[in-house]
């Protein structure tokens, strides 16, 4: 639900900017952006799915590592795209970026929260992002595939990355630089693929 404007939500914005923070990719972007508003996303639907998902991989064998929840963000323009992610979830079919796996089998989400599109961000531009609990579970690293071939969900993995250019050339494109800090999390099973994979839970939109 959308709550207004109360004192829990002033420690819920400093609560979802000390997250923000703690994930950006480029050290400026402390001082480069202002966020103003924080509403805490309760859907129970999702926080008890994010727990089976848990429970279920703790089942099959999965480290507390892997099972650790995380953040990852997305970017939205206007506020009912953010609010309807809130109340759907992530699905597949949602991403432009197929580089990581098929678009049509998983989701992407954003490692950090200052490389949210592929363009810069220019000044004075205003969006909402989502802050999106997230259990990698375990996570494979995928050479970026930029042919209409897409790379499959990888069986027994939860979650694609790129894989990590320690020597990025610091002429990367912004674009790239977005392309190789996302998730790619899909949630298949028995040659089906979920349609919203559970380990992503809607947490704060800001």
């Amino acid at each position: 639900g959308f709550h207004p404007e109360s004192k829990e939500s002033s420690s819920l914005l400093q609560t979802a900017v000390s997250v923000l923070q703690r994930s950006y990719l480029d050290s400026k972007s402390q001082d480069g952006f202002q966020y103003s508003q924080a509403t805490l996303v309760e859907n129970d639907v999702f926080l008890s799915e994010l727990k089976a998902f848990a429970q279920a991989k703790e089942a099959a064998g999965y480290s507390q590592e892997e099972l650790e929840e995380t953040f990852a963000f997305l970017l939205f323009d206007n506020e009912d795209e953010a609010k309807a992610v809130c109340q759907t979830g992530l699905r597949v079919n949602s991403s432009s970026i197929s580089t990581l796996g098929d678009p049509a089998k998983g989701v992407y989400i954003s490692k950090y929260a200052d490389c949210l599109h592929p363009r810069p961000w220019h000044h004075g531009k205003l969006g909402y992002i989502v802050i999106c609990k997230l259990i990698k579970g375990k996570v494979k690293v995928v050479s970026e595939n930029h042919t209409t071939s897409y790379t499959c969900p990888s069986p027994g993995y939860d979650c694609h990355v790129a894989v990590s250019r320690k020597n990025l050339p610091s002429k990367t494109s912004h674009g790239q630089a977005f392309a190789q800090s996302q998730y790619y999390v899909y949630e298949v099973s028995d040659d089906s693929t979920a349609e919203r994979p559970r380990q992503i839970c809607p947490y704060i939109v800001i």
